[in-house]
């Protein structure tokens, strides 16, 4: 094996321990009995200190993109935060999951580029799949919860263009800005509802969500996205949705719905599909 294709394996593993890193937050956020506000609050500050520690010495130009992709991060924290407590771990994680359709609608906007034949396919499949998850048993969720779930999937696409902008940025650092975002609104807001009852198990929750979950995810996304292909991120990234119902399943017992299953399937399949053949084209 070649130094060049150690990296890209090393970057690989990279990026499956991100996505294993943030299917936990299922099941931390079930675990934590708070507010939607004040789990947003908590996570973020122990990330942001993880962060800073990280970072050591950020470079903030606070320039559109940098901006842009901080509050569109923050904003999908919120609504992450809020659907899984509204809905199904399995509901917020799949439903968020059309996320690169939007971000390649947002892109033909913002960015001028223009979707490809299999794109347009995808967003037939994707609307598809999240019109199952409104049909008969939705698994136990809410609607307000999959509403919210979708929404931050319009949001994390957000996220990736605004940061797409940022030729010379730095990922961490606008993740950081997020962090700080969130964690000021947070406080702010859970100050007006009742308060967080503090417990060993909400402060090693909130503890794993933002040193692991979410911090530690970061860096080892903004470390291996450069060293795999588009089609290896892609399939990569679909360990996600596939392991977060699972873990709350397995530690709570919160069974997904035959329709969201379904649906969540079809999704996925769309997703790593137009992403696979985009990928094949690029490389012809």
């Amino acid at each position: 094996m070649t130094y060049v294709e150690k990296d890209r394996a090393i970057g690989a593993l990279a990026l499956a321990g991100t996505a294993f890193l943030w299917s936990l937050a299922g099941l931390l956020i079930k675990l934590v009995d708070w507010n939607p506000f004040a789990i947003a609050c908590g996570r973020s500050i122990v990330a942001a200190v993880f962060l800073l520690i990280w970072i050591r010495k950020p470079k903030f130009t606070f320039s559109m993109p940098q901006v842009g992709a901080a509050v569109a991060s923050s904003m999908t924290m919120f609504l992450f935060i809020y659907a899984n407590k509204a809905t199904t771990a399995a509901n917020a994680i799949l439903l968020q999951y059309g996320s690169p359709i939007f971000t390649a609608i947002l892109g033909a906007i913002l960015l001028k580029e223009r979707p490809k034949p299999e794109h347009w396919l995808a967003f037939a499949a994707v609307a598809g799949g999240m019109a199952l998850f409104f049909m008969g048993d939705i698994g136990g969720g809410s609607m307000p919860g999959n509403m919210a779930a979708i929404a931050a999937g319009v949001t994390f696409a957000a996220y990736f263009v605004f940061m797409r902008m940022q030729k010379d940025g730095s990922p961490l650092e606008s993740n950081l800005l997020a962090h700080i975002i969130t964690a000021v609104i947070g406080f702010v807001i859970a100050l007006f509802m009742p308060a967080p009852v503090f417990s060993v198990k909400a402060a090693m929750a909130i503890g794993a969500l933002g040193v692991f979950q979410i911090g530690l995810a970061a860096v080892l996304l903004s470390w291996g996205i450069k060293r795999v292909n588009a089609i290896q991120g892609s399939i990569i990234a679909g360990l996600e949705p596939v392991f977060n119902p699972l873990w709350v399943f397995l530690a709570l017992g919160e069974r997904p719905g035959a329709n969201a299953m379904a649906g969540g399937a079809i999704i996925i399949a769309a997703v790593v599909g137009s992403s696979i053949v985009t990928a094949r084209r690029s490389r012809r």
